[in-house]
């Protein structure tokens, strides 16, 4: 799944391309693009048609569009459309008329018959769902959104908190990054990246944590995403695209990730993959020995 620098990434580019215009067709070519709308299809559509986007925002790993309508009516929930990438989402932006994509989800047009935004979905794990937005904390998010912390890229992130709530939770720091209720958009490879440059093992207690290592973990995790973000996001898979159908390039500088056997460019150590959650984790044994009582 996408973490926040590739999903930034899409946000970027939809909102250069998407605000301010007003949504005049929508065809939903796959009913399980939609399956998280109970209403079904024809009231997505009804939802969507007439609407002008006022903005693209993202959460964590989450984005979505702000919709409004003219004339508002008085009274009415602010509304979004929430796009979840699942495991190969894309959010296209193609002239009309471009021959459809094989995997073509849902067809977005336009009043000024410019380009359409196109929802590509092969695996059809992820979607697109009309939401209220709600307050959280000063900020409108969809309701479904509601419970995820801010992320260390949101001028209102507060690195203090976050470490003092990390260094609450019973368990190991990985699985505290991974915890969207802590803190949103890191995921299992920029957690590795991140405590790979924090010198930790992923199980080292966080109840053991010092408030210096929790945060400097969390100032590793904000440098790695910002440095991913400007080279386009990690695309190990060429589902993983920008708006424009390009993909990124930082995965040529992982440090630790995908690079089981190599040797560790702070140390030369070889590094090691293990068993993590039903993914992996990759590590320097060197640079990040594992906790003494499980070794």
């Amino acid at each position: 799944m996408p973490e926040l620098p590739e999903v930034e990434v899409v946000r970027a580019g939809l909102e250069r391309h998407v605000v301010g215009r007003t949504i005049t067709s929508v065809e939903v070519l796959h009913p399980r693009a939609v399956r998280g709308h109970e209403a079904g299809a024809s009231d997505f559509v009804g939802r969507l048609l007439d609407a002008t986007v006022t903005a693209v925002r993202r959460r964590g790993k989450y984005l979505w569009l702000d919709l409004g309508s003219s004339p508002e009516p008085a009274g009415a929930p602010e509304e979004g459309l929430l796009a979840h990438l699942g495991m190969s989402g894309q959010m296209l932006m193609r002239p009309p008329g471009t021959p459809n994509e094989r995997h073509l989800r849902v067809r977005l047009g336009f009043a000024d018959g410019g380009p359409e935004l196109r929802f590509v979905d092969q695996r059809t794990f992820g979607g697109l769902t009309p939401v209220e937005l709600v307050d959280v904390d000063g900020t409108r998010v969809p309701r479904p959104v509601a419970h995820i912390a801010r992320d260390p890229m949101d001028p209102l992130f507060d690195p203090v908190a976050a470490a003092r709530a990390i260094r609450r939770r019973r368990t190991g720091i990985k699985r505290a990054l991974l915890d969207q209720t802590l803190v949103s958009g890191i995921g299992n490879i920029y957690a590795d990246e991140a405590l790979w440059r924090a010198r930790l093992h992923g199980t080292r207690p966080t109840d053991r944590l010092t408030a210096r290592q929790a945060r400097e973990t969390l100032d590793a995790a904000t440098a790695v995403m910002a440095e991913a973000l400007a080279a386009g996001g990690t695309s190990f898979d060429a589902l993983y695209v920008d708006v424009n159908g390009e993909s990124g390039y930082f995965e040529r500088a992982l440090d630790v990730y995908g690079r089981e056997g190599e040797p560790c460019r702070r140390c030369g150590t070889p590094v090691i993959r293990e068993p993590f959650m039903n993914r992996s984790s990759f590590s320097c044994p060197r640079c990040q020995p594992r906790p003494r009582a499980q070794r």
